[in-house]
């Protein structure tokens, strides 16, 4: 069974690199990358300074897992966009998303 909603989350690290992910639980899962355990291996790497965006995707895992897949393929400069525009995120992919108060 799927939950009610996934949060899709763009990180900025260390050395100026994006990392993107989903999860259901943002607060646990970026206390996970900040202490590098064995699931965050980028993370691990290059520690997160903040997270830049997320999104609340209302919907199942799989419509996260394709945002996430969305965000991964974009260029630096137009996830750069995406964080400035939070609400291009649910034009783009047609999935009923809010945008998360950071």
């Amino acid at each position: 069974m799927d939950t009610l909603y996934y949060i899709v989350y763009i990180l900025i690290c260390s050395n100026g690199a994006y990392y993107t992910g989903y999860t259901t639980d943002l607060d646990r899962r970026y206390q996970e990358h900040l202490q590098g355990t064995a699931k965050c291996k980028f993370t691990r790497s290059f520690k997160p300074l903040s997270i830049a965006q997320s999104w609340k995707i209302y919907g199942s895992k799989a419509d996260a897992m394709k945002i996430e897949k969305y965000i991964k393929s974009l260029s630096k400069k137009d996830k750069e966009q995406l964080i400035l525009f939070p609400e291009k995120i649910g034009v783009t992919s047609g999935i009923r998303t809010a945008r998360n108060k950071i």
